[in-house]
């Protein structure tokens, strides 16, 4: 059996080589390593792609978050509300600002956020709430911003879902989004790269400011700040690669409807469950997430490495479980949801050019692996 990575960067790689380096050279050429152009282009590019009137690039999609958290008034001694079940880097953006995270638990099907627990956390320091588009479908935000009292803003957590929408709205366009373009995102650069998207021209403005230490021009220092900016030559890549996007979200649409196939007889016994997409939602699977019930989940895992199928686990631990965060208080049994999903998910290998034979080996693997 060929080895089957759980995304293989090689093949986007191999669809955008010489657009890449026809754009690095300009880069080279016109010595614009920090801003210029093609950041301008890409931020231009990315917004009509996104719906949304603003896009500033900045250095990570944690300063991504960061910076949408600070342009919404989030700073020392205020809540941020925030699914327990995420990647660190949610609850870490929020860290940074000073506010404590405040975690909540997941809807048992989706795994989304779930808008009455998160509305029931609020309290008087809750300056904002982040709904985490997980695995490349939207949270229900529309759900929250009709319960969330006027005082709390939503901040999307928006790094799995570009491209993604729910009743036809579009990360950001409520308010604030972050994203994130790690090389193994949908749209993903080249190293560390991410973007603010909103319509508030106000707060694009702030954020602009924060992540160029505090100013729009050189030695101009409006506001505190730090260095978060994206660079020409992230910014060539992710242009080449924005070209493709929407055809890469259809591709990868389409694979997910071909593992819901091949899993039915799995599916049919209880021994997979396959994902749940939330009503409205047209995801862009990040990820295809399974769970494996009565499995150990561990040991699945290892099977499906051992074959070459290069399965993985998001996220292992959640939030209130890791070392770090065990200051907040929470304990097991806190957000069973979250814990559960913890226990029994695993990633089956999904991107843009797998084939129907590949997934069919990775099925394939996974029965053998559940033995």
């Amino acid at each position: 059996m060929n080895h089957i990575p759980l995304v293989d960067l090689k093949a986007a790689h191999a669809e955008v080589d010489a657009e890449i380096r026809a754009g690095f050279d300009r880069v080279l050429a016109n010595t614009a390593f920090i801003g210029g152009e093609e950041v301008a282009a890409f931020e231009r590019e990315y917004a009509e792609f996104g719906g949304v009137a603003h896009v500033v690039g900045v250095a990570n999609g944690t300063d991504a978050l960061e910076l949408a958290l600070r342009a919404s008034g989030v700073g020392a001694g205020d809540e941020v509300v925030l699914p327990a079940n995420t990647f660190i880097a949610t609850s870490g953006a929020v860290h940074r600002t000073g506010a404590r995270p405040v975690l909540v638990d997941c809807e048992p099907d989706t795994l989304l956020i779930d808008p009455s627990a998160a509305v029931a956390a609020v309290g008087g320091n809750t300056r904002a709430v982040v709904p985490v588009h997980l695995y490349g479908q939207c949270a229900d935000v529309a759900a929250l911003a009709a319960a969330l009292p006027g005082h709390v803003r939503i901040v999307e957590d928006a790094a799995q879902s570009q491209g993604a929408s729910r009743h036809g709205r579009t990360p950001g366009s409520a308010g604030i989004a972050a994203t994130s373009f790690y090389p193994g995102k949908n749209l993903g650069a080249y190293g560390d790269a991410g973007a603010v998207l909103t319509d508030d021209a106000e707060a694009a403005a702030l954020v602009r400011a924060v992540a160029n230490h505090g100013g729009v021009a050189k030695y101009r220092h409006d506001v505190p700040g730090f260095n978060s900016r994206l660079d020409g030559l992230q910014a060539v890549v992710l242009r080449a690669k924005l070209r493709r996007l929407a055809a890469g979200n259809e591709a990868r649409r389409q694979a997910a409807a071909r593992y819901d196939e091949l899993l039915a007889p799995l599916a049919a016994t209880g021994r997979v469950v396959r994902p749940t997409t939330a009503d409205g939602n047209t995801p862009v699977w990040h990820l295809y997430v399974v769970r494996v019930p009565g499995a150990d989940r561990d040991a699945v895992v290892g099977k499906l490495n051992a074959s070459g199928i290069g399965a993985g686990v998001h996220y292992p631990d959640p939030v209130h479980l890791t070392p770090a965060y065990r200051e907040l208080g929470y304990g097991r049994g806190d957000f069973p949801h979250a814990e559960r999903a913890a226990a029994e998910i695993l990633s089956l290998p999904l991107f843009p050019q797998i084939t129907h034979d590949q997934q069919r080996q990775v099925v394939a693997a996974l029965v053998n692996a559940l033995g």
